[in-house]
């Protein structure tokens, strides 16, 4: 069974004669063209011999059996074909006559590929633009771009974005370069068949190990956040959680759980857990309560008192401060009829509060923690603060 060795193109399908060149010197060493992939060249494992070779363009995919027939009476086997490029091969010492003796007449075999890549171009710049107008509808469309970072939810379309991007580089470049070989065909500039090739495979190996390492986090990242992402009912009894609970700002011991079960999960008092490449640690979490003896002021109904909060351990201490900014611009709702007072506080880094009527906000760093909370009772605000401090202080030590 002939064994088979799989090699990386040094270069771009458009560069025809360093192409050539590096299927003649593999041939020196053994390796004889068997196949030609999108990214490798797959080589049948053979006695050392020097082979010349020729790609061939067509207007088509396939090559016409008449051209190929009439190829090999002149002394050129046909090897193998990629899309528009037909590889020939003939032993160096039969010394076949080209293929092409007019530089002029072999340009004209590249105009219908000329055609192809322009439209291919076209193809993926729409798509690019289109992936742009998402993405900065992502990032920046309510203004909250540092916190759409930390959630994570936009840096796998971003990758994404690189990996079209960089096909509309690749597009470009092939349209040129096909343009500017047909140009100097047309000057009357034979193509180089036995041009160097060493230093595009360099290059070209370098990029590729770069592009697969983006391509993989591009498809890795959604499954790592899908795995974090969980849950789970809120218990009753104070635990572990970085997370400020209810019954320490009430302190009341009729308060008991407003409950909403669905699926086995009460969904007014639960926790969800989060991981992005930024916050390796998020929660989100809501918990309500009631006291039946108690009414609201306003005589509305049973008091029943809520927080819901945001906690993030981030990656980064740099991006606590940017991201409490846009947590007070995503959870403002355009109230401006009360100031968001930032105060001093020992056990944070920044603080600011917002209250108005029965709700009241933190927004809070310690070191790379970063907490948001809204509550809504009665309860006073340094009560609320006495205890973000608490739970912050819980997870900056982790």
């Amino acid at each position: 069974m002939t064994k088979i060795v799989r090699k990386l193109r040094p270069t771009d399908f458009w560069r025809i004669g360093e192409h050539e060149s590096w299927f003649s010197d593999m041939s020196a060493k053994g390796l004889h063209l068997h196949k030609m992939g999108l990214h490798f060249a797959h080589f049948k494992i053979g006695d050392p011999k020097r082979m010349e070779y020729r790609i061939e363009v067509t207007k088509k995919k396939g090559m016409p059996y008449e051209q190929s027939e009439m190829y090999e009476e002149i002394g050129w086997d046909y090897v193998t074909s990629y899309q528009f490029f037909h590889v020939f091969s003939s032993p160096e010492e039969n010394h076949a006559p080209e293929l092409h003796t007019d530089p002029m007449e072999q340009s004209y075999t590249l105009d219908q590929l000329k055609e192809r890549l322009i439209l291919n171009f076209t193809g993926t710049l729409i798509g690019f633009l289109f992936i742009i107008g998402m993405l900065l509808a992502i990032w920046f469309l309510d203004g909250t771009p540092v916190l759409r970072l930390v959630e994570g939810h936009a840096i796998q379309l971003t990758i994404l974005s690189l990996i079209i991007l960089y096909n509309v580089f690749y597009s470009t470049r092939a349209m040129i370069s096909i343009q500017a070989l047909r140009r100097n065909l047309q000057e009357g500039k034979a193509i180089d068949h036995h041009a160097p090739w060493e230093k595009s495979l360099h290059k070209n190996t370098a990029f590729s190990i770069v592009f697969i390492a983006i391509a993989l986090v591009s498809a890795i990242l959604p499954f790592v956040q899908l795995f974090k992402h969980e849950t789970f009912t809120l218990p009753e009894n104070d635990s572990n959680l970085p997370i400020v609970r209810l019954a320490d700002i009430e302190q009341n011991p009729l308060l008991v759980r407003d409950e909403y079960y669905i699926d086995e999960i009460d969904w007014a008092n639960r926790y969800t857990t989060n991981w992005s490449v930024f916050a390796p640690v998020q929660y989100k979490y809501d918990e309500s309560g009631m006291i039946e003896n108690r009414k609201w002021l306003d005589e509305s109904g049973t008091y029943s008192p809520s927080v819901s909060a945001e906690v993030y351990h981030l990656r980064f201490k740099v991006l606590a401060e940017p991201l409490i900014d846009d947590l007070i611009k995503w959870y403002s709702y355009g109230d401006e009829m009360e100031p968001f007072v930032e105060k001093q506080h020992p056990d944070f880094d920044q603080l600011i509060i917002h209250k108005d009527a029965e709700m009241k906000q933190l927004f809070a760093s310690k070191d790379k923690v970063v907490m948001y909370v809204r509550y809504n009772g009665y309860a006073e605000m340094d009560v609320l603060i006495r205890n973000a401090a608490q739970k912050v202080n819980l997870l900056e030590g982790e």
